[in-house]
């Protein structure tokens, strides 16, 4: 038992440098680590009270994790430099096998990449309404990989940032009104006092909708092959699309109302045929 501690006792003597190191080292790491986790929860505190959607409130658990890592390495490696280690060859080593991850991960990064660029954009956050490459729907969670969208449908689809960030991407929610475009077809046998009256028609519903903007356009379209169309072109005073659709069908029962008590008729395709004797 007394070789045993004699060892140890000449161990601690031989090794007594290292070893106080290595207790400062793990010191000051876990201080670090610490103070770490505080900033960033003073941090996230904040940017929840300023804006509780902001997508880096997503990205903070990844993003502290990433720096405390680079944090300790570097730390690590002062410590081996300082007691003889070659830590050249150590950094080296991490930058081939670095480099081999980045081959095999390349996807990932993509990812990674994507979400930095969304982020710096500010092309959307959680909650608005985006539209993209046959896809339109709700933003409901950003994260370092993807962004889920839930459709029209109620489906969610997941899809991967390094894709959304080159695609053109539509916020339909930072739009600060939303376009009616309705084209409407009246019978070729409608008398010219009447198609002068579908067309302030038109105009009137959408300047008696408070919904709706004050600057609505009606016009003659064109003469179709079996009607004659009259088009209205207004904006809507929103940028949700359930209200924008709403109000569109305010519109167009304002107008089957008004054109049926007038006595406008409304067309559809017809063909006529003559018969010679």
């Amino acid at each position: 038992m007394n070789a045993i501690f004699t060892e140890i006792g000449k161990f601690l003597a031989t090794h007594s440098r290292f070893i106080i190191g290595v207790i400062v080292n793990v010191i000051i790491i876990y201080v670090f680590l610490k103070a770490t986790d505080s900033f960033t929860s003073k941090f996230e505190t904040r940017l929840r009270n300023r804006n509780p959607e902001s997508p880096l409130l997503n990205l903070m658990p990844v993003l502290t994790r990433i720096f405390k890592a680079v944090v300790i390495f570097m730390l690590l490696a002062g410590f081996l430099q300082s007691f003889g280690y070659n830590v050249s060859s150590l950094i080296a080593g991490f930058g081939i096998t670095g480099l081999a991850v980045g081959f095999a991960a390349k996807e990932a990064i993509g990812n990674v990449f994507g979400s930095v660029g969304l982020l710096a954009d500010k092309v959307y956050k959680i909650g608005e309404y985006i539209s993209f490459n046959g896809y339109e729907g709700t933003v409901e969670n950003i994260n370092l990989r993807s962004t889920t969208i839930r459709t029209l449908d109620g489906f969610r689809v997941n899809v991967p940032n390094n894709l959304l960030a080159n695609e053109e991407i539509t916020n339909v929610s930072q739009a600060n009104k939303r376009r009616i475009d309705i084209t409407v077809d009246v019978e070729y046998g409608t008398s010219n006092e009447k198609i002068d009256r579908a067309i302030e028609i038109l105009n009137q519903i959408v300047l008696e909708n408070s919904r709706m903007y004050d600057d609505p356009f009606a016009f003659l379209e064109n003469l179709a092959a079996s009607s004659i169309q009259v088009r209205l072109v207004a904006y809507a005073r929103t940028k949700a699309w359930a209200e924008f659709a709403e109000i569109k069908s305010e519109v167009i029962r304002e107008i089957i109302h008004r054109y049926r008590a007038e006595g406008i008729e409304f067309a559809f395709p017809s063909t006529s045929v003559y018969m010679a004797e």
